[in-house]
């Protein structure tokens, strides 16, 4: 028997500070839905998008037809918050690089049911790509002051913007009032007083997230959680006996990923087969492949 879930819901402007959503099963892949909210007369595309909580990227690829700066009242906009799970354990962080969002499987409460939380990030520009692997948080610290590394400071320097040793915590400090510390040398995953940049790739490879959101992660990941860094451009999972593809654009500097994408989009879609078999509408595919908009899409036929 097929489930029938609602995948559009209109939404009224409101304000929301990350997502959390009920873990699904093991054999379930998707949480969440895509929305559609209306535009203020005020409002640019990424107003909207920390409304509720989207990075800039992510709005713009969903709402390809919607002038960024000048969307207009009441104008219906795609809020991507239906996602696919990563192929990865359900445990810890997990960051995933081409989709620019971080996900936190905590450990459930005694009696209650385990669940998933999801924030937009910012990760390194091309030139300071974040890097790859496992690790885990080493330290956390509230209003942290920046040593820039020396690096940094000589870039700003040739541009004409010299930095100091240390920017003491305050509102001028790039790290916001919270950072966490991975294993990684140099890297942390910290706020930020440049809000309209999380959804890109405009950081020195550390992890930006919105004030608010790090405000509410930050009490609830111990020292010692594990940290994955996972570059999925493409994933595939099943929700309701639908089978659904979700597909970001590869990172810029990753040419095989590029070149192959159309042979991994394959490969997670064998692998999501293998687990229950069926049949696929390879024009769902084709188009899902064409789009790269982020959004998952549907591409069972007749199950």
């Amino acid at each position: 028997m097929r489930i029938l879930i609602p995948l559009l819901a209109l939404l009224l402007p409101t304000g929301v500070t990350g997502a959390s959503f009920e873990l699904p099963p093991p054999e379930f892949d998707l949480v969440g839905t895509i929305q559609v909210a209306q535009a203020l007369p005020e409002d640019t595309l990424l107003d909207v998008a920390r409304r509720y909580d989207i990075g800039q990227e992510e709005i713009v690829r969903a709402n390809p037809d919607v002038d960024r700066w000048l969307p207009g009242a009441g104008a219906k906009i795609i809020i991507p918050s239906r996602r696919i799970l990563p192929s990865v354990p359900r445990e810890g962080l997990v960051l995933n690089l081409p989709e620019m969002r971080l996900y936190y499987f905590p450990e459930p409460e005694p009696g209650q049911p385990a669940q998933v939380q999801t924030y937009p990030v910012s990760i390194g520009r091309m030139d300071w790509a974040t890097p790859l692997g496992e690790t885990k948080l080493v330290a956390k610290k509230k209003d942290p002051a920046w040593y820039p590394p020396e690096s940094i400071r000589e870039e700003h320097a040739a541009e004409g913007d010299p930095l100091p040793k240390v920017v003491p915590a305050g509102p001028d400090n790039p790290l916001g009032r919270y950072a966490l510390r991975l294993g990684i040398p140099g890297y942390l995953i910290h706020g930020t007083n440049k809000v309209f940049g999380v959804g890109m790739r405009v950081s020195h490879g550390c992890v930006r997230m919105l004030p608010e959101d790090i405000e509410k992660l930050f009490p609830q990941v111990p020292v010692g959680t594990s940290v994955r860094i996972i570059n999925q451009s493409a994933k595939a999972g099943w929700y309701g006996g639908e089978l659904y593809l979700e597909i970001h654009p590869p990172l810029e500097e990753d040419q095989a990923a590029r070149d192959t994408l159309v042979e991994t989009v394959m490969l997670v879609i064998d692998e999501a087969l293998f687990r229950r078999p069926g049949k696929v509408n390879k024009r769902a595919i084709e188009q899902a492949i064409a789009r790269q908009n982020g959004l998952p899409t549907v591409i069972s036929d007749g199950l």
